[in-house]
């Protein structure tokens, strides 16, 4: 499967918006106002399409990935960058999910032409996405709970993408 990106335009920051997972997906869900809007379009996300140029999905870096509650609990301390990603809901368990993530680390190892150590932060009822990490060399390493829900943040210290 092959996959570019850019950075997020309106036109696909609205599709977003609109997307709506289904159970227990439904967390990941975005409120379609203009804050989140603003937040799609400040420059730390980009769009993921398919070679047809269907939206595929979407990653943001640095802040915009980590969950506030994490500062409280030291998650977000040590040096690394920061990912977060979301797959077009009808395209989630569908065996795509490690091509699609495979593609946003070699693009963001690529583009800081330099080793880094990726951290993602996770809800832990997603078993499905820590499977996926894991599997592409991620490991837990701090939980925390943000409004009832628990994350832990995952990194991946051999770099595999290098």
């Amino acid at each position: 499967m092959t996959f570019y990106s850019r950075k997020m335009n309106g036109v696909d920051a609205a599709e977003i918006l609109l997307w709506h997972y289904e159970e227990p997906y439904e967390f990941y869900n975005m409120d379609n106002s203009d804050e989140t809007l603003s937040e799609l379009l400040d420059g730390g996300y980009h769009s993921v399409y398919e070679e047809d140029g269907q939206l595929f999905g979407y990653y943001c870096t640095g802040i915009s990935a980590q969950v506030p509650a994490g500062h409280v609990k030291g998650a977000y301390l040590d040096a690394c960058l920061d990912v977060g990603l979301g797959m077009k809901p009808n395209l989630t368990g569908s065996g795509k999910g490690s091509s699609f993530f495979s593609f946003i680390l070699d693009s963001l190892a690529e583009e800081k032409e330099r080793e880094a150590t990726f951290r993602l932060t996770v809800a832990t009822f997603n078993k499905r996405a820590m499977a996926l990490y894991s599997k592409l060399g991620f490991e837990k390493k701090i939980t925390f709970e943000q409004n009832g829900v628990e994350f832990v943040t995952m990194t991946n210290p051999t770099n595999p993408m290098t």
